[in-house]
């Protein structure tokens, strides 16, 4: 009979996903992955067998979950196509002022993969790959949505009104971690808004 689990695998899991997010991939160490989760080294390899494969776990975690956040939004039928777009900036901007330390955010996990790995971690580069074109079908079909709606006004494709609105949050992120502050962030979000409404 197996030995039960003397610790939660979920909250360990959390634990390394803030760990990898705070501190990237290469710079995480496995004296990191200790401290943060509370686990001995054994207890780590011996759950999730290596660091490779913890940090797949943790990735895959965090695009279930802010994905999945992200898509509720542009779901919500209560709201015109472009409040929903709205709804997503804000609730970019307020992610982005709400993980700081320093001045600074933490970023977007996958926007941060994508820079330090997508290159050269063909696994970590196929997960991105399917959490944007999932992104990328989401934003495009409530931009055809409100076009037919009226709320969306843009004449430009949809598809390349997606990339564009998806390529603004990834900006917001980077310039979040760069120091830029609510008000820059809120800009920004208000731009991208003209840009498919003006």
């Amino acid at each position: 009979m197996a030995r039960p689990r003397s610790f939660d695998e979920e909250r360990a899991l959390d634990a390394a996903m803030r760990t990898f997010w705070e501190k990237g991939y290469e710079a995480t160490s496995t004296q990191d992955l200790c401290e943060a989760t509370g686990l001995g080294r054994s207890s780590i390899y011996n759950t999730f067998k290596s660091k490779h494969d913890l940090f797949e776990r943790a990735l895959a975690r965090y695009i279930d979950t802010m994905t999945s956040a992200h898509l509720a939004v542009l779901e919500d039928d209560r709201l015109s196509a472009a409040e929903r777009v709205r709804a997503l900036l804000a609730m970019v901007v307020e992610g982005e002022t709400e993980h700081r330390a320093g001045g600074r955010s933490l970023g977007c996990l996958t926007v941060n993969t994508t820079v330090e790995l997508s290159a050269r971690d063909a696994r970590a580069a196929a997960m991105l790959e399917r959490d944007t074109a999932r992104r990328l079908a989401a934003l495009r079909a409530v931009l055809e949505e409100g076009r037919r709606d009226g709320s969306i006004t843009s004449a430009r494709d949809p598809g390349a009104l997606a990339r564009f609105v998806n390529a603004a949050i990834g900006g917001m992120r980077i310039s979040s971690q760069g120091g830029a502050d609510r008000a820059a962030l809120e800009s920004i979000a208000d731009v991208t808004l003209d840009a498919l409404t003006g």
